[in-house]
């Protein structure tokens, strides 16, 4: 399977008074740039969520961001330190012991003591078992993401290849006519200069010139770029690499075809194969 470059992901849990959130984009990239954003309470778990994610991703600019929400006051249930109530409790006795006039504590200034009221906590050890958890599962779903994108840039390439081939097989058949035409009209042009076409120098030229101008070879290399493409492409994994040298070379058959080109169908040929070359190039700047 052909992955692509481009993906997003983002999957969230809510744990007592938080709610967790992971969230993966990648877009495409030479190489693997990484940038990991997480809140200070986790950022000891930096290294281990980099290591994680290098594992599986080879190539792209991917940003991993965790964020927690806190719950708003009173959102979450609330739990009493009945022993942090009794100890207020009595020291609010042994006040009204030796100061008589002293005003008993209300049910609103108890709960507003600090430490009465205690909203649901995570241990840290468990919210970093969440954290690796919900990584876990974006990946998958990253990973699935860009296998949709990458099936989908596959078959575009795929089209291309196939035109890339109707171009060859509209050209070849008419590459010795060309030729032969085109050294009749010159041989034809000498005879005009007083030249005799058939002299064996004159000949020997004509051999070498034909030599410069057939594109036969380049033609065949055409179609070896093509099946490697299609090759490539069935093989899948991470080929964005050998897939970009193949377009490379598949530009330079096409670059030479046009200058050796005596005919203005080849040239047109050469052009329509340029096109569809940089087409295919585009879509596989954005493969792993």
């Amino acid at each position: 399977m052909i992955l692509s470059m481009t993906g997003f992901a983002a999957v969230s849990a809510d744990l007592p008074g938080l709610a967790l959130s992971v969230e993966l984009r990648s877009v495409n990239h030479r190489y693997l740039d990484l940038q990991i954003r997480v809140p200070d309470e986790l950022r000891a778990l930096e290294t281990s969520l980099r290591e994680r994610i290098s594992a599986q991703l080879k190539r792209g600019k991917v940003e991993c961001r965790v964020a927690i929400n806190r719950s708003a006051p009173g959102a979450a249930e609330l739990a009493i330190d009945e022993a942090r109530v009794q100890k207020l409790a009595k020291a609010a006795n042994d006040i009204q012991r030796h100061a008589a006039g002293a005003t008993p504590l209300s049910v609103a200034e108890i709960l507003r003591w600090p430490g009465v009221l205690a909203e649901p906590t995570v241990p840290p050890e468990i919210l970093a078992i969440k954290v690796h958890a919900l990584l876990g599962q974006a990946l998958a779903d990253l990973a699935a993401s860009r296998e949709r994108e990458g099936a989908k840039l596959a078959a575009v390439l795929e089209e291309r290849c196939a035109a890339i081939e109707m171009q060859v097989a509209r050209v070849a058949p008419r590459i010795p006519a060309v030729h032969a035409a085109f050294m009749d009209k010159l041989g034809a042009r000498l005879r005009e200069a007083g030249l005799d076409a058939d002299e064996n120098r004159l000949k020997q030229e004509f051999a070498v010139f034909a030599t410069k101008v057939d594109v036969a070879e380049e033609l065949a290399r055409l179609s070896t770029h093509v099946t490697e493409v299609r090759r490539v492409l069935e093989a899948g994994g991470a080929a964005g690499k050998r897939l970009d040298f193949l377009m490379q070379e598949l530009h330079r058959e096409a670059n030479t075809l046009g200058s050796k080109s005596v005919d203005g169908e080849l040239s047109q040929a050469s052009l329509e194969l340029k096109v569809l070359i940089e087409q295919m190039r585009e879509q596989v700047q954005n493969l792993e």
